[in-house]
C-alpha cells in the first residue's frame, strides 16, 4: 500500500464528516458496522491526509457514553486498517460540564507513513510546525494553540437551552500548500410545523446567521487568507414548504388543533378521491410521507431543487454535484440500512463545502476526472442516523500557488 500511495499524481486527500451520535446510543450493534465501512473507504482511496469531523461525539447522555468515546478513538489509533498512518492528530470537545463551551465536536486527522512533509498551523506562535507521532487532546480545548474552537452564542438559537452548536478549525500545510478544515455543527429543526410555516423556514434563518458568522471568522484579518473546507452536520434541510407543497399538490389539508391550546397539533394531507387516503401526517417530530421511495430513486436527487440554503452563500461556498440520497434521517435499527425514520423529511444535512480556492485546488485541470469522488459511506447498511459524507481527491505539486502570497506562508514553517 505505501508503494501505491507514493505515485506521482500528488497528494491524496481524503475529508470525512460523520454525525456518530447514534454510535454511542447502541455501541454494541452500530459501531461495528461503522467502522467496518469507515476502514474500506479508506483502503479504497488511499488517502495520505485523513481528516474525519464529527459531531455529536458522545451521543445525547455524554456522561454514560465517555467510556464509549474512548475505546472508539483507541479502535482507530490501534486498527490494522489504520496502522500505515504513523502520525495523528486527535481532538475531542469532552468537557461536557462546561455549558458555555461544549460542542461535542470531535475532529480526527491521520497522516499516511509516505507523507513526507506535512506541517500544522500554531495559532498562538503564528506560525507551522512539523506534525510528528500521535497526540490526542481533550477537555479544554479553548487553550489547545493548534485549533481555534467556538460555541456558537445562546441567542442564535433561544430555543434550545443545552444547544451544543460550534465549530473547529485548524489548518494545515503540505504539497506546498496550505489550508483550514473546519468541523461545524448548525442549528436543527426544532419543529416540523414551524418549519412548514413560511419559505424558507425562521431556521434556515438561524442557520444563515450562524454560518456566516463562521465563515466571517476564518476570513478575518488575524491570519493569512489560504484555501477553506467547512465540512460538518449543517443540519440543512429542504424547503419545508416548497417540498410539501410538491409532494402533496392534489391533497387537502385537515388541522388539527390541541384542545387545551388551540395551537396547531397536526396537519394531514389526503388525497382528494381515491377514499381520502392520507399523504403525509405532519407533526412537531413526525414526518410520516406515504412512498419513502421519492427520497431514494435517483437518489433523490428530483428533490434537490428544494435544497435552497447553501444559494446564499453561493459567492463564498462552493460543492461538488450531489449524487447520493439525503443524508439523515435514517433508522438507527440495525437491519434497517436504507429506511428513513418518520420523523424529519429527508435532507442533506452532511456536506462537505469549499471556498472558491479551495476549489481550484480539489479541480485542478491535471487531476483525473475519476480520482474525485463525493459520495457517501455505507449506503446499503446502517451507519446510525446520519450516512458519514466524503471527499476525495488529490492535490497536486505547486496547487499552492493558488494560496494568497503562496509562498510566504511557508517562510514560517521550521522544515
Amino acid at each position: 500500500m505505501a508503494g501505491k500511495l507514493t505515485a506521482p499524481q500528488g497528494t491524496g486527500v481524503l475529508l470525512v464528516t460523520a454525525n456518530v451520535g447514534s454510535l454511542f446510543e447502541d455501541p454494541v450493534n452500530l459501531q461495528k458496522t461503522w467502522l467496518r465501512e469507515f476502514y474500506q473507504a479508506v483502503q479504497s482511496h488511499k488517502p495520505h491526509f485523513l481528516a474525519v469531523h464529527c459531531q455529536e461525539v458522545g451521543g445525547k447522555n455524554y456522561a454514560e457514553s465517555m467510556s464509549h468515546v474512548d475505546s472508539f478513538v483507541k479502535e482507530l489509533l490501534s486498527s490494522d486498517a489504520m496502522k500505515e498512518y504513523s502520525r495523528a492528530r486527535i481532538y475531542l470537545d469532552e468537557n461536557y460540564k462546561s455549558q458555555e463551551h461544549f460542542t461535542a465536536l470531535g475532529s480526527f486527522y491521520f497522516i499516511h507513513e509516505s507523507l513526507k512533509n506535512i506541517h500544522q498551523f500554531d495559532f498562538k506562535a503564528k506560525k507551522f510546525k512539523k506534525v510528528v507521532g500521535k497526540e490526542t487532546c481533550s477537555e479544554t480545548l479553548e487553550n489547545t494553540p493548534t485549533l481555534e474552537k467556538e460555541k456558537f452564542p445562546q441567542d442564535y438559537f433561544p430555543e434550545s437551552k443545552w444547544s451544543r452548536k460550534g465549530f473547529i478549525r485548524t489548518r494545515w500545510a503540505l504539497a506546498d500548500c496550505a489550508f483550514d478544515l473546519v468541523n461545524i455543527h448548525l442549528f436543527h429543526d426544532a419543529s416540523n410545523l414551524v418549519a412548514w410555516e413560511k419559505s424558507p423556514s425562521v431556521y434556515s434563518g438561524t442557520r444563515q446567521k450562524a454560518l456566516g458568522y463562521v465563515l466571517d471568522r476564518i476570513t478575518d484579518q488575524r491570519y493569512e487568507k489560504v484555501p477553506y473546507f467547512v465540512f460538518g452536520d449543517f443540519n440543512f434541510r429542504l424547503d419545508s414548504k416548497q417540498v410539501i407543497e410538491s409532494l402533496c399538490s392534489t391533497a387537502t389539508m385537515q388541522t388539527v388543533r390541541a384542545a387545551d391550546t388551540n395551537e396547531v397539533d397536526k396537519l394531514i394531507f389526503r388525497e382528494s378521491d381515491n377514499d381520502r387516503k392520507v399523504i403525509l401526517q405532519l407533526e412537531k417530530k413526525l414526518f410520516n410521507y406515504v412512498n419513502q421511495d421519492v427520497f431514494r430513486e435517483n437518489n433523490g436527487t428530483s428533490l434537490l431543487e428544494f435544497d435552497k440554503e447553501l444559494s446564499v452563500f453561493k459567492d463564498r461556498l462552493h460543492e461538488l454535484e450531489i449524487s447520493f440520497p439525503p443524508s439523515y434521517p435514517y433508522s438507527e435499527d440495525s437491519s434497517q440500512g436504507k429506511q428513513y425514520m418518520n420523523t424529519r423529511c429527508p435532507a442533506w444535512c452532511d456536506r462537505i463545502l469549499m471556498s472558491p480556492s479551495a476549489r481550484e485546488l480539489v479541480l485542478k485541470p491535471e487531476n483525473e476526472e475519476r480520482s474525485t469522488v463525493y459520495d457517501n459511506i455505507g449506503p446499503n447498511v446502517c451507519m446510525g442516523d446520519h450516512k458519514p459524507v466524503f471527499l476525495s481527491f488529490r492535490i497536486t505539486a505547486g496547487a499552492g500557488k493558488c494560496c494568497q502570497r503562496g509562498e510566504n506562508i511557508f517562510r514560517e514553517a521550521p522544515l
